[in-house]
C-alpha cells in the first residue's frame, strides 16, 4: 500500500478514532502550550472584538449627538463678501462724488478681488527675487551699501514732506489739521460742532450732496470711534471727533434725516416700501451718485449696531433703520449681515429692544421674499433653542415674548413654516424614540431639559394659533404623540412638573382644536404619588414653574402632597370645562370621579378630602345637568350638526355651577402663583444680601416677610 496523500493524512488526522483517542490521551497526560501562530491569533480576535464593541459605543454616541435641535436646519452662515468686510473707506470728498479708484478698489466684486490677490503674490515674488539680488550685492560692494544707506534717508524725508503738502492742499473747510511732534507724524482731520451744524443745514434745507458726503464721513466715524484699525485703511486719513456733543450730533441727525434726504433726492415717497422701485432706480444716473452714499449709511449703521451697548441708542437706531428698509434690496450682503444683527439683539436683548428688532426682522421677511424669510426663520429658531438651554424666573417673560414673536412670523407664511415645523418634531420624536429604546443617560437628559421642553412649548403655541384656520393635522397628531410619550417616559413623582406641563399642553392643544385628547389618566396618576408624610413637615418654598425635575428632600414635605391634590384638581377642572357642555359628558366623567372617590376614602388628611369631595359634587351636578337636557332631545347620536349645537346657548352663557367653580379655582390657583413668585424673589434677595453680609437690612426683610405672610392669611380667608 502505498503512502496517503497531504488531504488523505490531514482527513486521517481529524476524522479516524485512533487519532481521536490518541489525542485524547495526549491531552489529558500533558497541557497542550499554545503555539505562536495560536496567540497572533487570539491577540488579533482579542483586538477586533475590542474595535468592534467601540465602533457600537461610538455609534450610539454619534446618535445620541446628531439628535442636536439647534442643527436640524442646513444654512450658510459664511457671509463672504465684501460687503461684510466692515473695511470701506471713507467717501470722495467733492462736487460730482462720485468714488475714486481708491475707493473702486475697496469696494470690487469678488472677481476684482481675487485678481488682485493673485497679482499680489506675483509682486511680492519679484520683491523676493530682488532682495535677495540687492542683498547679494551689498555683500559684495560694502560701499555701494553705506551710499545706498546715506541716500535713503534723505528721500523719506522727502516724502513725509510730499504727505504734508498734499494734506493741507486736501485740507476742507470746517476741517482742522492737528500738527504732532517728530518728523514721522501725521495730520488728520478734526470734525468741529460748527462744521457739522453748517453741513446739517445745508443737507436740511437744499438736500446739498457734498455736505451730505462730509456728514456721512462724519457719521463713520463716530460709528467706528474707539475701533477705527478695523475700519480704516489709511490712518493718517483718520478723522476725529472734538466732543461728545459734536459726536451726539452727528449720530442723531444722521439716523434721524438720513432716509428723508436719500427718498427726496431719489424721488421716492416715504411711504413706498417696494423692493421693485430700488431694483429700477439702479440704472438711473441719481443712482450711481447716490450708490456709494446709501451703502456708507446702511453699512455704518449696521456696524455701529453690532459694536454699540447702549439699549437706546440700539433701538433708536433699529426704529430710524427700518424706515430705510427698501435700500438694502440694492445691497443683498448686506440684508445677511442685518437678519445676523437683527437676530442677536432680538435674542439678548430686553423690553423695548427685542421688541424693535424682531419688528425689523419682520419687515425683512415681508419686503424680500421668501429667500430672506426663509433665512430669518431658521436664525430665529436656533437662537431661541439656543437661548433656552437654562431657565430662570427672571427669564420667563422674555423666553414667552420669543416663542410669540416667532410664532407670529410663522403665520406670515403657513405653507414654508408649517415644513420646517414638521422638520423640528420629527427630530423631537427622533430623540424621544431613542431614550425610549435605548434609556441612555445621555439621551434621558436630553429629553429632560429645557431645551427639549421649551422646543415642544414652541410647536405648541403655532399649531394651536393656526390650526383653526389651517389644516396642520399632521403636525397636531405628532406632537401629541410626543407629548404622551414624554409623559410615559417619566411617571416618577420628581417629574411632577414636567408632567403637569405634558397635561396643559395637550389641554390647549384640545382646546383650540377641538379634538378630544383623553388627559384623565395622566391626571389622576398623580393623586397616587405617596413619598412624604400627609402630615410631615412643610418643605421650603419651591418654585414649580423653574424647574421640570424637582429634588428629592422635597417629596418628603407635605407641600408635595399638597401640590399634587391642587394640580390635579385645576388640570381636571380645564379639562372638563371644555367639554362639560358636551353631549357625551356623563360618560366622559365615569371613570375619573370613581378615582376620584377611592382617593377621598383612602386619604386620612380632612383638607384633602374636603376639596376632593366638592369637585366630586360639583361633577355630580354637570352630569345630571346634561343627563337631563340630553333626555329631551329627538335626535341620534349620527346627527353631527345637531350634536356639535348641544347646549351651545348654555355654554355662552355660562352660568352652570361648573363653570362658576372653574372659575374660582383658576383664580385661586393664579394668586397662588403670584405669591409663590413673590416668595421666592424674596428668599432669592435675602439669600443675595446674605451673601453681601448686610445686616442693616435685615429689619426690611423682615418686614417684607410679614408682608407675604399676611397676604397668604388674606387668600387664606378668602
Amino acid at each position: 500500500m502505498g503512502k496517503l496523500g497531504k488531504k488523505a493524512r490531514k482527513f486521517a488526522k481529524k476524522n479516524l478514532q485512533s487519532v481521536l483517542r490518541r489525542k485524547r490521551k495526549v491531552k489529558s497526560m500533558f497541557k497542550k502550550k499554545a503555539s505562536k501562530r495560536d496567540e497572533r491569533d487570539a491577540a488579533e480576535n482579542k483586538e477586533e472584538d475590542t474595535a468592534e464593541l467601540s465602533n457600537r459605543r461610538n455609534h450610539e454616541k454619534i446618535d445620541i449627538e446628531e439628535t442636536s435641535l439647534e442643527a436640524i436646519f442646513s444654512e450658510d452662515d459664511s457671509d463672504v463678501d465684501e460687503d461684510d468686510s466692515g473695511s470701506d473707506g471713507y467717501l470722495s470728498e467733492d462736487s460730482n462724488c462720485a468714488p475714486t479708484a481708491e475707493s473702486e478698489i475697496h469696494l470690487g466684486e469678488n472677481s476684482a478681488v481675487g485678481e488682485i490677490s493673485a497679482q499680489n503674490q506675483e509682486t511680492l515674488l519679484e520683491l523676493e527675487n530682488k532682495r535677495k539680488k540687492l542683498n547679494r550685492l551689498k555683500a559684495k560692494d560694502p560701499e555701494f551699501s553705506r551710499f545706498l544707506e546715506s541716500h535713503d534717508k534723505d528721500l523719506k524725508s522727502f516724502r513725509d514732506e510730499d504727505a504734508y503738502s498734499d494734506e493741507d492742499e486736501r485740507s476742507d473747510d470746517g476741517m482742522q489739521s492737528i500738527d504732532e511732534d517728530g518728523p514721522n507724524s501725521y495730520k488728520s482731520k478734526l470734525f468741529t460742532s460748527s462744521a457739522i451744524s453748517s453741513w446739517c443745514q445745508l443737507v436740511k434745507e437744499q438736500h446739498n450732496v457734498p455736505a451730505f458726503v462730509n456728514l456721512l464721513n462724519a457719521y463713520r466715524a463716530a460709528c467706528h470711534y474707539g475701533d477705527e484699525s478695523t475700519g480704516v485703511l489709511d490712518t493718517g486719513s483718520c478723522p476725529q471727533i472734538l466732543n461728545s456733543e459734536t459726536f451726539c450730533k452727528i449720530l442723531t441727525f444722521i439716523l434721524t434725516e438720513a432716509d428723508d434726504v436719500i427718498r427726496a433726492i431719489l424721488g421716492i415717497s416715504s411711504s413706498n416700501c417696494k423692493k421693485g422701485t430700488i431694483l429700477e432706480l439702479k440704472n438711473t444716473s441719481k443712482w450711481k451718485t447716490l450708490r456709494p452714499l446709501i451703502k456708507s449709511y446702511l453699512r455704518s449703521t449696521l456696524f455701529m449696531l453690532n459694536q454699540a451697548t447702549d439699549s437706546e441708542i440700539l433701538a433708536f437706531s433699529l426704529t430710524r433703520l427700518r424706515a430705510s428698509i427698501v435700500l438694502f434690496a440694492a445691497f443683498p450682503p448686506l440684508i445677511h449681515r442685518l437678519i445676523k444683527i437683527g437676530v442677536h439683539l432680538w435674542a439678548t436683548g430686553e423690553g423695548t429692544l427685542s421688541s424693535h428688532s424682531f419688528l425689523l426682522l419682520q419687515d425683512v421677511a415681508s419686503v424680500f421674499g421668501s429667500d430672506c424669510s426663509d433665512m430669518c426663520l431658521i436664525k430665529m429658531y436656533k437662537a431661541f433653542i439656543g437661548h433656552c438651554k437654562f431657565v430662570e424666573p427672571t427669564l420667563f417673560k422674555h423666553i414667552q415674548f420669543l416663542r410669540n414673536s416667532f410664532v407670529e412670523l410663522c403665520s406670515q407664511d403657513l405653507q414654508k413654516s408649517s415644513s420646517k415645523a414638521m422638520v423640528s418634531i420629527q427630530k423631537l420624536s427622533r430623540i424621544l424614540q431613542l431614550g425610549l429604546q435605548t434609556k441612555k443617560k445621555e439621551a434621558v437628559k436630553k429629553i429632560c431639559s429645557w431645551q427639549y421642553t421649551n422646543c415642544i412649548d414652541l410647536w405648541v403655541t403655532y399649531i394651536s394659533h393656526n390650526i383653526r384656520d389651517y389644516d396642520l393635522q399632521p403636525l397636531l397628531y405628532n406632537i401629541i404623540q410626543i407629548i404622551n410619550g414624554v409623559a410615559v417616559l417619566f411617571p416618577g413623582p420628581r417629574y411632577l412638573p414636567l408632567r403637569r406641563k405634558c397635561i396643559e399642553w395637550l389641554n390647549h392643544l384640545s382646546s383650540f382644536s377641538g379634538i378630544f385628547i383623553p388627559v384623565t389618566s395622566l391626571v389622576l396618576d398623580v393623586l397616587e404619588y405617596k413619598i412624604g408624610k400627609e402630615n410631615g413637615k412643610p418643605g421650603n418654598n419651591f418654585n414649580f414653574s423653574s424647574t421640570v425635575k424637582l429634588p428629592k428632600y422635597w417629596l418628603k414635605s407635605r407641600n408635595f402632597q399638597e401640590e399634587c391634590v391642587s394640580y390635579a384638581l385645576e388640570l381636571l377642572a380645564v379639562h372638563f370645562a371644555q367639554w362639560s357642555y358636551h353631549i357625551s359628558f356623563p360618560e366622559l366623567a365615569t371613570i375619573p370621579l370613581i378615582r376620584l372617590r377611592k382617593f377621598q376614602e383612602k386619604t386620612a388628611v380632612e383638607s384633602f378630602r374636603r376639596v376632593v369631595k366638592r369637585f366630586i359634587d360639583l361633577v355630580e351636578q354637570n352630569v345630571d345637568f346634561v343627563q337631563k337636557k340630553r333626555d329631551e332631545v329627538a335626535f341620534s347620536p349620527k346627527d353631527q350638526q345637531l350634536v356639535d349645537a348641544f347646549l351651545q346657548l348654555e355654554k355662552c352663557s355660562g352660568n352652570t355651577p361648573f363653570t362658576q367653580y372653574y372659575r374660582s379655582i383658576m383664580e385661586k390657583a393664579a394668586s397662588r402663583g403670584a405669591i409663590m413668585d413673590e416668595k421666592i424673589s424674596f428668599l432669592e434677595q435675602k439669600t443675595l444680601k446674605r451673601k453681601k453680609g448686610g445686616h442693616s437690612d435685615n429689619f426690611d426683610a423682615h418686614d417684607n416677610g410679614e408682608k407675604v405672610a399676611e397676604k397668604e392669611k388674606v387668600n387664606g380667608r378668602k
